[in-house]
C-alpha cells in the first residue's frame, strides 16, 4: 500500500498522493506580444496587428509607450483607442503586475515594432521600468523569441553595443531595412516584406510577401 498523504499536504496535489499528473493543455491560440514604442515606423505595428486580427490561430497582446502614442499620432493621425482595437488584449505600459510580467504567462514572443534606442538601453540593461521592459525580460529570461525592430540612423557605439548584448543574451535585432530585389510597388509593400520576415521568425505563416524563387534564367549577371 501506498503511503498516506500528509495531513499538512492539500488534497488538491493528486501527484503527491500517488495519482497520475494530468497532461498539460496546449494553447488555444498562439500568443504575440507586440509592443509600439517612440521610434519612428509605428506604422510597422499596427500593420501587423491588422493583419494578425483576422488569424483565428494568434491571440494579439499589445503594449504602447507614450513616446509610442506620439508617433502614431504624428505619423498615421491614430489615438490609441484605434489601434487597440486591433489587439486581443491591451495593457497600460504602467501595469507592471499585468499578466505580462510574469514568465507564467506563456506566449510565442515579443516584438517591439518599432524599437527605439532608449527601449533597446533598457533592454540591455535589465532595466524593467515598465511593463514593455519587463515584459521583454521575460521573454529572454524563459527563453523565447524576442524581435526588436531598431530604428535609428546612423548608430552611435552605445547602440551597436546595446544590440550586441541583447543578441548575446538570445534576442533578434531586426532594423526594417527596405528590400528591393523583389521589386516592390509602393511603401505598403516594402512594409508587408519586412513584416513577413518577422512573422517567419515567430513560424507564424503568412502570405505578406512572396517567397524568393531565385533568378529567372537568363538574367543573371
Amino acid at each position: 500500500m501506498p503511503d498516506p498523504v500528509p495531513a499538512f499536504l492539500p488534497e488538491a496535489l493528486p501527484q503527491l498522493a500517488g495519482e497520475p499528473l494530468a497532461s498539460a493543455t496546449a494553447l488555444p491560440k498562439q500568443r504575440l506580444i507586440i509592443a509600439i514604442t517612440g521610434a519612428t515606423g509605428a506604422v510597422y505595428g499596427v500593420r501587423l496587428l491588422q493583419f494578425l486580427q483576422p488569424q483565428p490561430q494568434v491571440e494579439t497582446h499589445l503594449l504602447i509607450s507614450e513616446a509610442g502614442l506620439l508617433s502614431l499620432h504624428q505619423e498615421l493621425h491614430m489615438k490609441r483607442r484605434d489601434v487597440e482595437k486591433l489587439a486581443d488584449a491591451f495593457y497600460s505600459v504602467r501595469d507592471v503586475g499585468a499578466t505580462l510580467a510574469s514568465g507564467s504567462f506563456q506566449s510565442e514572443g515579443m516584438v517591439l515594432a518599432p524599437c527605439s534606442m532608449k527601449t533597446l538601453a533598457a533592454i540591455a540593461h535589465g532595466f524593467s521600468d515598465n511593463l514593455i521592459t519587463r515584459a521583454a525580460d521575460v521573454v529572454l529570461k524563459e527563453r523565447r523569441r524576442l524581435v526588436l525592430m531598431v530604428r535609428e540612423a546612423p548608430l552611435n557605439l552605445a547602440h551597436l553595443r546595446n544590440m550586441t548584448a541583447v543578441t548575446e543574451m538570445g534576442g533578434i535585432i531586426f532594423p526594417p531595412v527596405p528590400a528591393f530585389y523583389q521589386h516592390p510597388k509602393n511603401v505598403d509593400d516594402i512594409i508587408d516584406h519586412t513584416l513577413g520576415r518577422v512573422l517567419d521568425l515567430f513560424g507564424l505563416d503568412n502570405s505578406l510577401a512572396p517567397r524568393w524563387q531565385g533568378m529567372a534564367p537568363g538574367k543573371s549577371a
